[in-house]
């Protein structure tokens, strides 16, 4: 069931503090459960060495390779980079690649990595038992880590959350000169409009991504931070962006960035009926794939039944204000505030075959 309704913004930074605190001591009772089953020591180390490329870029992502090499004794080195020049690495290196996994964002950048058959399938009952089948890669190419909601925020003192409804919906002339979003050139508005192809066809979709054109408010540019900052500065109204953006400014050292944050709504769009556009919210992932030709297999299969226990998965919930991919975890209290919703998540695995034609449609709207 989705809840729109949010606290006021004098009460907000009160609850947040309140609930951030619970959410701490809670990740905490879990971490001390969890410590017998990952004690480090001569008993349950094992020698190794895993290699990963990464295009998360994350300090909570430095604190759980952390805390697997005290777990396991395995050593781990990341080289970190952008998706697109990593996948050209595996490419080039080709069997002798020293990478064992692959973790990037989207299900869009994992397809594009097992369709240039960068991937192996593996097998894990850890993975298929605790990651619900929506949220992985039927024939175990890659596995979600953890999920992100791509949702509508809006200015608190200019719109009305009974104004908006769908994704549909921001392509009506009444938003006209209103709406900002980054620009299609990211993997996440690709995987918003081809979301929009699985459920509306190409035709349509194409329709919608020329009103929403027709309804921005500056040319795209900058990331989901900066449209953030866009509606607080009164620059527009709405906003497409993922959550855990403005989750870091509610949760930030910085009382200018919380007071930004105060200023700006998060509605969950499509939670109606089926017939009624109601598919849920679009949400996407990150996750990872053991590489083809990966030298330390068996590693790298460990480590990712390590980024799904519960300890791993309240850190991602807690440290960078994602939603966990595991059943029973609580999301943070800073995101919790916002309620539940309705997510579109059996799109997930398809999202990459819809990639191109979302391309195409974007380029043909002036979605630059």
């Amino acid at each position: 069931m989705s809840c729109n309704c949010e606290p006021t913004p004098l009460s907000w930074a009160k609850m947040v503090q309140a609930r951030s605190l619970l959410a701490m001591l809670r990740g905490a009772l879990i971490v001390a459960a969890m410590g017998l089953a990952f004690a480090p020591g001569a008993a349950r180390a094992q020698a190794g060495e895993l290699n990963i490329y990464s295009s998360r870029h994350y300090d909570a992502d430095k604190e759980i390779v952390e805390r697997f090499t005290r777990a396991t004794g395995i050593r781990v080195n990341v080289v970190e980079g952008d998706v697109g020049p990593l996948l050209q690495r595996l490419r080039s290196e080709g069997r002798n690649s020293p990478a064992d996994l692959l973790i990037t964002v989207d299900a869009g950048n994992l397809w594009r990595a097992q369709e240039a058959d960068l991937l192996q399938p593996i097998r894990s009952a850890v993975l298929e038992a605790t990651i619900p089948a929506a949220l992985r890669e039927p024939a175990g190419h890659w596995f979600a880590l953890s999920q992100r909601a791509r949702v509508i925020m809006y200015a608190r003192d200019r719109v009305r959350p009974e104004e908006l409804s769908t994704y549909e919906a921001l392509a009506d002339p009444k938003f006209k000169g209103r709406i900002v979003v980054r620009s299609s050139s990211h993997i996440y508005n690709q995987s918003l409009i081809a979301s929009l192809i699985a459920t509306a066809g190409i035709e349509k979709t194409e329709l919608w991504a020329r009103g929403l054109v027709a309804n921005f408010a500056r040319p795209p540019r900058g990331g989901d931070t900066d449209q953030i900052l866009a509606l607080a500065a009164g620059e527009a109204d709405i906003a497409i962006a993922n959550t855990y953006y403005l989750g870091r400014l509610l949760a930030s050292t910085k009382q200018e960035e919380r007071t930004i944050a105060a200023k700006i709504g998060v509605f969950f769009p499509n939670q109606d009926a089926p017939d009624q556009n109601g598919r849920g919210t679009h949400v996407n992932i990150s996750g990872a794939g053991v590489t083809r030709f990966a030298p330390h297999r068996e590693q790298a299969i460990r480590f990712l039944e390590f980024l799904v226990s519960p300890e791993i998965q309240v850190l991602f919930a807690e440290g960078n204000f994602e939603y966990p991919v595991r059943p029973g975890i609580a999301t943070s209290a800073v995101i919790d505030l916002w309620g539940a919703f309705k997510a579109d998540t059996p799109a997930i695995v398809g999202l990459g075959r819809n990639n191109a034609e979302a391309v195409r449609i974007a380029d043909r709207a002036g979605w630059r």
